[in-house]
């Protein structure tokens, strides 16, 4: 069984079994047919992943951990908030007619600041840091933008980003205020492991722990009946990951510089509805 696989379903029976239910409040998410998307959670999660034992992908289902990687280049890389620059169909739901999301994601990674060593934005200071600055306590990235908030088409779920070196090895905390747990856990640390392992081979430093910190993680109600089906299951082990050995820039990476080999998740047809 990997790991992932492991901490996916110690969560998931958790919050099944003692989580809370906001099913006597007024809720925003919606169904396709209007209906109120209501939830079970718990507060406060907290998981962590070795990257040096494996990488975390889950085998419970499939994780299209591709997309998932087109997505975090579109954030990371192009610092984009147009879905046209997106090549996949996953933001469609919240883009306006010309394809923009607002002021979110990508938009405050690329907003320049001034520093003493000059104007950068959110990644490049991260970058200017890992090799300038490894023992700095103040590496990390923000995307939650009060004053930008209500240009958001929707406000950041993964918001924040902290890095620290420790040797020569790179370990980071994903802030998350909420996760939808079964269409979006294991996308979300699927893409930030990827991001680790990306700023630590810009940086010539070994990927390490990725700190997941979810503080709403939630199953939607039209979702426990497909929890519990993957909780049935059998995990296969983790599947080996590569980087191409040859790519240390961090603008140079794309969707084809990573494989994965041995991936052998189970079967799973079943349509997951998504509350917007």
């Amino acid at each position: 069984m990997s790991r992932a696989d492991q901490i996916f379903m110690e969560n998931c029976r958790d919050i099944l079994a003692n989580g809370v239910w906001d099913t006597d409040l007024e809720v925003r998410p919606r169904w396709e047919d209007g209906s109120p998307a209501h939830t079970v959670k718990k507060f406060g999660l907290v998981n962590r992943y070795d990257l040096r034992e494996e990488f975390p992908l889950l085998t419970l289902r499939r994780t299209y951990w591709k997309t998932a990687v087109k997505e975090l280049l579109w954030i990371w890389q192009k610092k984009s908030s147009n879905i046209h620059d997106l090549d996949a169909r996953i933001w469609d739901q919240w883009a306006d007619p010309d394809g923009s999301i607002g002021k979110a994601y990508g938009y405050q990674l690329g907003l320049r600041h001034h520093y003493r060593e000059g104007d950068m934005d959110q990644v490049d200071r991260v970058l200017y840091d890992l090799k300038h600055n490894p023992a700095s306590r103040r590496i990390l990235t923000n995307l939650y933008n009060f004053q930008d908030l209500h240009e958001m088409n929707l406000y950041p779920c993964a918001y924040s980003m902290t890095f620290n070196v420790s040797g020569r090895v790179l370990n980071a905390i994903l802030n998350q205020r909420s996760q939808d747990m079964l269409t979006a856990n294991n996308w979300n640390v699927v893409q930030y492991a990827v991001l680790v392992h990306m700023f630590a081979r810009a940086a010539d430093l070994i990927p390490g722990e990725l700190v997941h910190v979810i503080a709403d993680a939630h199953i939607y109600d039209r979702h426990v009946p497909l929890v519990k089906k993957l909780l049935e299951r059998a995990p296969s082990p983790a599947p080996a990951f590569f980087v191409d050995p040859e790519i240390t820039d961090f603008y140079e990476f794309t969707v084809d510089s990573f494989r994965v080999e041995n991936y052998t998740p189970a079967p799973f047809d079943d349509k997951i509805p998504v509350a917007v």
